[in-house]
Formats: C-alpha cells, sequence, structure tokens
C-alpha cells in the first residue's frame, strides 16, 4: 500500500505559474513523502492548499497522506473534495474507495470502485480493490470475476499474487478446494515466503484428503510463522486422519502451548491419547473440550445497558397468549403441557419445565411447549436456553408473534440489539402491538 501511494506522489506533477509559494509547499510535500515524513508532508500540503484551495491535486496528495497515517475519516473528506474540483480524476474514486474500505464502509467503496474502473477500465489496482471488498461481503462468484481481471491486466508481482492468493481463497468458500490449490500454488510461485499461503493451501488438501500433501504444507507454514497456532492444529489433524496419533499428539501440544483454551486441540488431543490408550489424560482434555466456553452448559448471561434484566422480567411477565383448548393426544402430551401451563400460572417453575419437558419429548412439534418452555426458562434467569425454545416456537409456527415479541425482549436484553430490534418489528408486524413501545425505547 505504501509502495503504492509513494508511486502516485511521482507520477502526479503540479504546476503552478502565478503562485510559486504555493507549488514549492506542494514540491516540498511530495518530497517529504517520498521520504516517509508524512506528518511534514501533512503540514505543506495544508499550507499550499491554504494559498491555492482550487487545485484538485493538493487535496488528492493531501488525502494520501492521511491514509498513509491511517486518518481514513480525514482522507475521505480531502479526496471528495478533489472529486468536486475534478470529477474526471478516477485515483480520487479509487483511494477514496480504500479509505472506506478501511473505515468498514463496504457499499460505498465498491461504489467508487465502480466509478473508476468506468473512468479507467484497465485499472487492475481498482479491479483488485473491488474484488478484496465483494469477498469481505461474501459474494465470492463477483469478487473472482474481479480477479480474472487482476490476473489479465496486471504486471505487478505483488497485484499478481494477491489475485491469485485472494481467488484461491474465494474459491475456497465455494468448496472449490482443486482450483483453490491452483491458485495458492500460482501465488506461491511469485512469493514463497508467505506462511499463511502454505497455510491456505494445506487447509484446502485437507478437505480433500491429501492428508501428506497437506501435512507438507502446514510444516512449512510452520518454518515460516512458528507460532501459527492453526497450522499446529490442522497438521495434527492430517496425522491423525493418517493414524500417526503420535506425531498428532505433538501438534496439538504445540498448539496448546500458544493457546491452552484451544477446545478443537484439546479435543484432538484427548482424542489421540485415547488411541494411544490414555485415557485418563484423554478424559482430561476432552472434558475441557467440552466444558470450555459451551453455551448449553454455561448459562450466566450478562444483560444490556438498555434492557436490564427486572426490564425483561416485568415486559416478559405481561406477555398474554390466547391459546385455545388443544386436542387431547394419547400419549398425553397436551395434558403435560396444559399441567405445565396451570405450574407456571403459580410459580411452581421446576413442576412446570418438567412438565413443558415431557410434553415436547412426547410431542416435538407442539410449538406452545417450546414457547412455554422459553417462557419459564426466562423467569429462571436461563436465557439462552429460553432463545433456543423461542427459535423452536418459530421455526414451528412462522407466524408464532408472541415468540418473535419474546426473543426479541431476550436479545434486547442479553445486547444483541439488531436481532432484538428485527423481532420485535417482526412481532409488530403479525399484530402484537405492544412490540412498537419497546422499538420506540430501545432501537432507535
Amino acid at each position: 500500500m505504501k509502495f503504492r501511494i509513494l508511486s502516485l506522489f511521482l507520477l502526479i506533477s503540479f504546476t503552478i505559474q502565478a503562485q510559486q509559494t504555493a507549488a514549492d509547499y506542494f514540491e516540498s510535500g511530495v518530497a517529504k513523502s517520498q521520504a516517509g515524513d508524512f506528518t511534514g508532508a501533512l503540514g505543506d500540503f495544508s499550507r499550499s492548499i491554504a494559498m491555492n484551495p482550487e487545485n484538485a491535486q493538493s487535496y488528492f496528495n493531501r488525502g494520501l497522506t492521511k491514509q498513509a497515517l491511517e486518518d481514513h475519516r480525514g482522507a475521505i473528506i480531502d479526496f471528495t473534495k478533489s472529486i468536486d474540483l475534478n470529477p474526471r480524476e478516477s485515483l480520487s474514486y479509487l483511494y477514496r474507495g480504500i479509505s472506506q474500505k478501511e473505515q468498514g464502509d463496504s457499499r460505498n467503496a465498491i461504489q467508487d470502485f465502480n466509478r473508476t474502473i468506468e473512468l479507467n477500465s484497465d485499472d487492475d489496482y481498482a479491479y483488485l480493490q473491488r474484488g478484496i471488498t465483494l469477498a469481505k461481503l461474501e459474494e465470492f462468484r463477483k469478487a473472482i470475476s474481479d480477479f480474472n481481471r487482476v490476473v489479465e491486466l496486471a504486471s505487478n508481482p505483488s497485484s499478481k499474487y494477491q489475485a491469485f492468493y485472494s481467488r484461491g481463497y474465494c474459491k475456497t468458500k465455494l468448496g472449490d478446494y482443486k482450483g483453490s490449490i491452483s491458485d495458492f500454488s500460482k501465488s506461491i510461485d511469485i512469493n514463497p515466503k508467505r506462511a499463511q499461503t502454505f497455510a491456505e493451501r494445506g487447509f484446502s488438501r485437507l478437505q480433500i484428503e491429501e492428508y501428506p500433501e497437506a501435512i507438507d504444507d502446514f510444516g512449512k507454514a510452520l518454518e515460516l510463522n512458528p507460532r501459527d497456532q492453526t497450522s499446529f492444529y490442522n497438521r495434527g489433524f492430517a496425522k491423525a486422519k493418517t493414524a500417526d496419533y503420535s506425531g498428532a499428539l505433538k501438534d496439538f501440544a504445540a498448539a496448546l502451548n500458544i493457546d491452552p483454551t484451544d477446545i478443537r486441540a484439546l479435543y484432538g488431543r484427548g482424542f489421540c491419547y485415547s488411541k494411544l490408550n490414555n485415557q485418563r489424560s484423554a478424559i482430561q482434555d476432552l472434558t475441557k473440550a467440552i466444558e470450555y466456553g459451551n453455551q448449553n452448559l454455561d448459562s450466566k448471561v450478562n444483560y444490556s445497558p438498555r434492557m436490564t434484566e427486572s426490564q425483561l422480567a416485568v415486559l416478559r411477565n405481561s406477555v398474554t397468549e390466547e391459546i385455545g383448548i388443544p386436542s387431547f393426544s394419547e400419549n398425553r402430551s397436551k395434558a403435560y403441557y396444559v399441567r405445565g401451563v396451570a405450574s407456571y400460572k403459580t410459580g411452581k417453575s421446576k413442576d412446570a419445565l418438567a412438565d413443558l419437558t415431557k410434553s415436547i419429548e412426547l410431542d416435538p412439534i407442539f410449538a406452545p411447549s417450546h414457547f412455554l418452555r422459553g417462557l419459564v426458562r426466562s423467569s429462571e434467569g436461563l436465557q439462552k436456553e429460553a432463545l433456543v425454545d423461542m427459535t423452536n416456537a418459530i421455526t414451528l409456527d412462522q407466524f408464532y408473534k408472541e415468540a418473535y415479541y419474546v426473543r426479541g425482549l431476550i436479545n434486547q436484553a442479553l445486547g444483541y440489539t439488531d436481532q432484538g430490534c428485527l423481532d420485535l418489528s417482526r412481532a409488530g408486524e403479525l399484530g402484537y402491538v405492544q412490540a412498537y413501545e419497546v422499538i420506540k425505547n430501545n432501537c432507535n
């Protein structure tokens, strides 16, 4: 990126006959940029702009300087001013798009890259940046099309390497592992010193069961980056697939030396211990793998400041649901459900949970049992389990407005604001009008 910026500073010329002082500051800014003195360059470009505020290239170069200093918001302002003064300059759109991408504004970044390509259809760097941005948005096929253009157009080895590597990454995401291996190999031919490329090719080989080749790739990745925890794990996994349990054990142990809480490595080492008949160590590792960060075991939650546990309780307890008497079933599932309702209303939560769980076991597709068990679990502070029940109720009945409402409340309380607001909006659409009051207070 810095190489690209410095090249642009070399390419851009600026002569002002009438205002020699502004030109002097501009040239000084270019020289300082080439020398890596971006702070000094920033001051010179600002002085040049103060003396001649109508020159687009001054704003453009100051934008490049801010970009080099990672001041992307400031860079966007300068590139925008440059575009206002000279809307046909493709590079202003290109580099504004890069700063917008760095700020996480992918959609506007793509619009700028589109405009760059409209003005200069042979700009391989614009295709590269648009492809990378599309890949981040998981639009992998469109990204591959852009990387194809980079391969056709680019003469710079760095751009070709990035195009092959990124195209390989996209193919991996699309399940085209053989295609990704071909691309990663081409990028390795250009630059054999990047550990991540070997690691990615190894992963693709792992997926198509080329275990010896995968082991070799992960080994090369680790030679280049001995702290690559993921490559230790993946090489261990590949060795385990070839029944080299002692070798796999060492790799899983190496991954755990880097991160003792790596549950995949704990699982892998436990598996190998078991195969090597060290069952005690296997049980210890596998127990940790099961327990570390397992939401199904750990129901402790942190509540959002926007909706506290007490506020959730008030709103949840006001939920009303009008369900007529369900048809009696010979397996007694509906009887368990109705008794669960009665127990919940009398404050006997444990009895209610037992009855509702039994009702679900006997009739797993009866949505109200899932919904009511979610209510009971939420009242007992088991919010993660309650979310599962509400989701099951919605899966079984996509028009279950009360379930959307309660799931929205729980998501809000757990800090999942966007999902919570979407659920509340859906509840309102389905006719649960109380949702709009919560939306007004928590979603704006």
